[in-house]
């Protein structure tokens, strides 16, 4: 799961410390514990990652990862879904298994070090905010 943190032009990104993807920019986030709700999920992930508290305002992402090693074969397989989020209050700053935290204009993006697929799921958010900016 991952958490589009959108503020004004910018949104926010972690450098990924750990495997896999190490050293990539990515959006905060993570994996579901047994019993938790996805939503629940989500805003612990991304208060251990970053420090800050969100509320989820929307799914707008589902997608598949599959990373492979040097000989081809699935290493990590991933269903993703990506919700805009809106930060309600904490501090930023990196924890857990990102190495960084920063905000990032829209326009920088794309010549990050980044996670595949993830400029077109931020551009989406950016849309979907500008189209629902009243409704939230």
């Amino acid at each position: 799961m991952g958490a589009l943190i959108i503020e004004g032009d910018a949104v926010l990104l972690v450098e990924r410390g750990r495997e896999p993807l190490k050293g990539y920019w990515s959006l905060p986030g993570g994996a579901v514990e047994t019993g938790e709700s996805l939503e629940t999920a989500l805003r612990r992930e991304v208060k251990e990652e970053t420090g800050l508290d969100v509320d989820v305002l929307n799914l707008i992402e589902i997608f598949e990862r599959v990373t492979r090693d040097e000989a081809g074969a699935a290493e990590y397989h991933y269903i993703l879904m990506d919700y805009v989020c809106r930060v309600t209050g904490g501090v930023l700053c990196a924890a857990d298994d990102a190495c960084r935290a920063r905000w990032f204009p829209r326009n920088e993006v794309a010549a990050l070090h980044i996670t595949p697929g993830t400029p077109a799921v931020i551009e989406k958010a950016f849309l979907w905010l500008a189209a629902n900016a009243r409704n939230w």
